[in-house]
């Protein structure tokens, strides 16, 4: 059943959410698992509300290598189960999300044919010892072909194929000559996870005033009547809330919200991801527009990734106290041009190619492991109690799985409840989906018919970039004056007021790390944040003061957390 256009609210404040200080539900933490939670449930007439301390998946739901995939790797780690859900998942995106989610054709580089012959069974059956052996053709092909019976699910992506040193370098002319074979299989690319999450979140507030979420608000603690103690990040005001259950969905942060509410735990045991993107146009012309997804010298699962006329290159896989800054080094840095010349070594790459880079910390549980790699990528739910309240603290959890997932905490949640399900959101259509057209002629009719006044190209971009959601902004920028931003006219002036008056935009740095791309792809400059300010400041009503701040916040935390100095560009990469 397809979802309604939703027209999200300005971002309540404490005040504003409190005005009725009771609900079914608190969920704490609105990474993309508890988005989806709290979705499920608000389609479910379940009185319910959302806080995230910091902007919507602003955490490690932010730091993701952009993928939608049925986890081949897991495979080998015998998790059948997350496979089989994974990627039932991954199709099931494909339909319900086509404007954020495309197949993606992957690409694995093989340079022996025999190699790792025992030690990937024995990995398979447990067995933990041994060296480190890159795994061969003959292994790879096995693994395909037992993860092709998965992906017969829904039948969305093609059968994997496999070819010979010939016909790969014709392929892929820029791979080490010692390539013995390549095998190609299909998962898919997720290419706006946070615009994506967004949608999912609008679908839930949606549903009726029943539903309320909001950025910036955090849990403080519990009362002894049980009942959770909020802190607005922004105002300092606190409330409390008194709620029958609570879902803790703050991820890698799991263990420190038990600790806040009065009830401390040892649930998780994240590691730590980063990446960088490149802009390098040989080694995005090299990838020929496929992934390539390999395993290092290490032993570590690795990608490079043609994503937004950038590379995405990634990933380490370290473990992390949370209560450590969460930061891309510098040795991960080199462990990339490392990575990336073990595939292409007539390539270089250095760091005047970075625009971006960032770092988050998976919520894997804690389990021991002979290598970070070996940590189970499936989830499960700790139920606890405190003060009286039921607490359901989610362990673990991935992009592929959210809808899942958030069916699967909710029916848990409605359990305690004694609640039924009314709607599934098996087969929904999330958000900018509604009326997406996915054929040529359905894209050049809706070209035709919102592109009469803001032009074909632009309504096009809009259509790429929200799906159909596009919609009500190209009427708002047919009824109003509008014009292209001078620092970014990709953008234009009314497309950013409208991002902020409909998607809880706080602060600066809302804008351009989360609503839009633009420091992903490397354009945020000085200007670009001294115009924005002025647009969202406009927009929120900031004095010269507050803009002023928003802007130098901003290009702090661009240049602390992700290596973008604005304003002396060639010094922080």
């Amino acid at each position: 059943m397809p979802t309604q256009k939703s027209s999200p609210a300005a971002r309540p404040t404490v005040t504003a959410l409190m005005a009725r200080p009771i609900a079914d539900v608190l969920v704490i933490g609105a990474g993309i698992n508890g988005i989806a939670t709290f979705r499920d449930l608000a389609l479910n007439g379940v009185d319910v509300v959302l806080v995230e301390r910091d902007d919507y998946v602003a955490g490690a739901s932010a730091a993701s290598s952009h993928m939608v995939h049925g986890g081949i790797r897991y495979l080998e780690n015998g998790e059948f189960r997350l496979v089989r859900e994974s990627v039932h998942e991954r199709n099931a995106l494909l339909r319900l999300a086509p404007h954020y989610v495309r197949p993606l054709r992957t690409t694995i580089p093989i340079f022996s044919t025999f190699s790792s012959l025992l030690a990937a069974p024995l990995r398979f059956i447990g067995y933990k010892g041994g060296a480190k052996r890159e795994r061969g053709a003959l292994i790879i092909k096995v693994g395909l072909t037992i993860y092709d019976t998965f992906s017969r699910d829904g039948g969305r992506v093609p059968r994997h194929q496999f070819r010979g040193a010939k016909a790969s370098r014709r392929e892929l002319p820029q791979l080490r000559d010692d390539v013995k074979w390549t095998a190609t299989y299909y998962d898919a690319s997720m290419h706006d996870p946070e615009r994506l999450a967004l949608d999912v979140l609008h679908d839930g507030i949606a549903a009726g005033p029943h539903a309320r979420a909001s950025n910036y608000v955090e849990a403080v603690g519990m009362s002894e009547s049980g009942a959770v103690r909020l802190r607005d990040v922004v105002s300092g005001e606190e409330l409390e809330i008194q709620a029958k259950l609570v879902v803790n969905a703050s991820g890698p942060w799991t263990d420190l919200t038990n600790a806040a509410l009065g009830r401390p735990t040892r649930f998780m045991g994240g590691t730590k991801g980063s990446h960088i993107v490149l802009d390098h146009p040989e080694l995005l012309e090299a990838c020929n527009g496929r992934e390539i997804f390999f395993e290092f010298t290490d032993g570590r699962i690795v990608l490079i990734y043609p994503l937004k006329g950038r590379v995405l290159v990634g990933t380490t896989d370290l473990a992390h106290d949370m209560t450590q800054p969460i930061r891309c080094t510098e040795e991960e840095v080199d462990y990339f041009f490392d990575l990336v010349k073990h595939v292409f070594p007539r390539i270089q790459v250095d760091r005047a190619n970075i625009v971006f880079r960032f770092s988050g910390v998976r919520p894997l549980p804690r389990q021991d492991a002979d290598s970070t790699g070996q940590i189970s990528r499936d989830y499960r739910i700790e139920r606890g109690t405190d003060h009286g309240v039921p607490v359901l603290s989610l362990v673990g959890g991935k992009w592929t799985t959210f809808r899942a997932l958030g069916e699967h905490l909710a029916n848990e949640v409605m359990a305690v409840l004694g609640r039924t399900r009314s709607v599934s959101t098996d087969g929904r259509l999330i958000g900018g989906a509604v009326g997406y057209p996915t054929t040529d002629a359905e894209r050049a009719a809706w070209l035709t018919k919102h592109g009469s006044t803001v032009g074909r190209d632009r309504a096009a971009a809009l259509l790429d970039r929200y799906g159909t959601s596009a919609e009500s902004l190209i009427g708002r920028i047919e009824s109003g004056e509008d014009a292209p931003l001078v620092s970014a006219p990709e953008y234009s002036r009314l497309e950013i007021q409208h991002l902020v008056e409909t998607e809880q935009v706080v602060r600066l740095v809302d804008v351009v790390l989360r609503r839009t791309s633009m420091a992903f792809i490397g354009e945020v400059t000085g200007p670009v944040l001294d115009e924005l300010a002025d647009v969202v400041g406009d927009v929120l009503g900031w004095d010269a003061e507050r803009r002023r701040r928003e802007r130098t916040t901003a290009a702090e935390y661009l240049a602390d957390h992700h290596g973008v100095d604005v304003d002396h560009p060639q010094e922080a990469r």
